[in-house]
């Protein structure tokens, strides 16, 4: 029988100068992070490890961030202040290789918060909907304490965890984070419509969650024997799925499985998830390896990004200086995608900003970082339109961009093309 303990006992077991994994996503465990900050006038210089958690970070907030400090693999918008802050930091990493910092001692973990299920008759729990860098986290933290929630769902693949390895267990009952898919914009219904053009019967698709990818997934519904591997996915994929659109028999890798590191979405996808031996949740190790990735056929890796310059550079983690979000696995797709037989690496965004600023830009801004390089980038979609860049020469590539420019900027853009190209 596991013995429970209270949040409050477990996290006893922190001492200042600990360095702190947090399970991240829906799989997030806000009872135990809630605890860990009720101690922060007791604690000093506590270390945080996370890529993306879901819900308030109150670590990262007055008083907490005295305490606190946030080392980031990405940057979701509730650490975003304190991670371009002097309490805070980003880590520029490929998602697939996360696992190597703790793996090669380059940030060895003295704990991990995780939230499992509670175990099965042979003493294993599930780590439910996020296994990406979880795994390696806990096997190599010297103390795990997680929430035991029968909430959570019971996944297939490689994400368990036997309750002899759990240092400090607290039982917890209140169902995970969840997201509701929200409607499409007009635009991001034009871009998903162009993106869904360029996809084919047996294909391999990877993609995250948004506006643009539920409405790409909505425009295949006529499609057959469609494949999934990738880092993560929500409920865009469930009409898919009970169609008989998504059967995975064309893939290579995990034929007839969806193969994904986490998922994020509504109760009925978790409801899904829940002991389905169809899905199965492996490490970003594997999800996102491209040795792995371009072994399926027609791989299509659809991303977005928050500019792109007249030669194809994308920016798709940072505004100017300011740390957005994080490189996660875009590269690590879209070279697995360029590299599969037949495969797609596509690029996904508007051609404005919500302020009508251009997305298409003669340089890059300031202090922004290059998520994807020109050499890698192929296709770009927004609401006007789909240019595919590989082996086009500079000028030819900002004469393809230009053409899928928002029309209030092209005249701009192709004055700043001509300076830039023809002097």
């Amino acid at each position: 029988m596991t013995h429970y303990t209270s949040a409050d006992e477990a996290v006893k077991l922190i001492k200042s100068g600990n360095r702190i994994f947090f399970q991240g996503a829906a799989m997030t465990p806000k009872i135990l992070i809630a605890a860990l900050c009720n101690r922060y006038l007791e604690l000093k210089n506590i270390e945080i490890i996370q890529m993306h958690t879901e819900g308030e970070a109150i670590y990262a907030s007055e008083p907490y961030s005295n305490t606190f400090n946030v080392n980031s693999c990405f940057v979701g918008g509730n650490v975003r202040k304190m991670v371009n802050s002097d309490r805070g930091d980003y880590i520029p990493i490929f998602l697939s290789e996360v696992h190597l910092l703790f793996k090669r001692n380059i940030l060895p973990l003295d704990v991990a918060f995780i939230q499992v299920s509670p175990p099965d008759k042979h003493g294993f729990c599930s780590l439910g909907t996020s296994i990406d860098v979880t795994l390696t986290a806990i096997q190599t933290a010297k103390i795990v304490i997680a929430q035991v929630n029968p909430k959570v769902p019971r996944t297939h693949g490689d994400g368990i965890i036997h309750i002899n390895n759990i240092n400090a267990a607290v039982l917890v009952d209140q169902p995970i984070h969840s997201n509701v898919m929200k409607e499409s914009t007009e635009i991001e219904k034009r871009i998903g419509y162009n993106v869904a053009q360029l996809i084919e019967d047996g294909a391999t698709l990877q993609m995250g969650i948004g506006g643009i990818p539920n409405v790409v997934l909505a425009n295949l519904i006529h499609h057959k024997r469609l494949g999934i591997h990738t880092e993560m996915f929500s409920d865009g994929i469930l009409p898919l799925v009970e169609k008989g659109v998504i059967t995975g028999e064309d893939k290579v890798i995990k034929q007839g499985k969806l193969v994904t590191c986490f998922a994020v979405g509504s109760p009925k996808l978790y409801e899904f998830l829940d002991d389905n031996p169809m899905v199965h949740f492996k490490e970003a190790s594997f999800t996102n390896d491209t040795a792995i990735i371009r072994q399926n056929p027609k791989v299509t890796a659809i991303n977005s990004a928050i500019e792109i310059d007249l030669t194809g550079q994308v920016c798709a983690d940072t505004i100017g200086k300011i740390q957005y979000s994080g490189v996660g696995g875009q590269m690590d797709f879209i070279r697995g995608a360029s590299l599969s037989e037949g495969g797609k690496a596509i690029i996904a965004l508007p051609s404005i900003t919500n302020k009508g600023i251009s997305k298409i830009v003669p340089f890059l801004k300031e202090g922004a970082g290059v998520t994807s390089t020109r050499a890698h980038v192929h296709y770009i979609a927004t609401e006007n339109g789909v240019v595919n860049l590989y082996g086009k020469n500079l000028k030819q590539r900002a004469d393809a961009l230009i053409s899928i420019a928002h029309p209030d900027h092209q005249e701009e853009l192709e004055r700043q093309a001509f300076d830039r190209f023809n002097n």
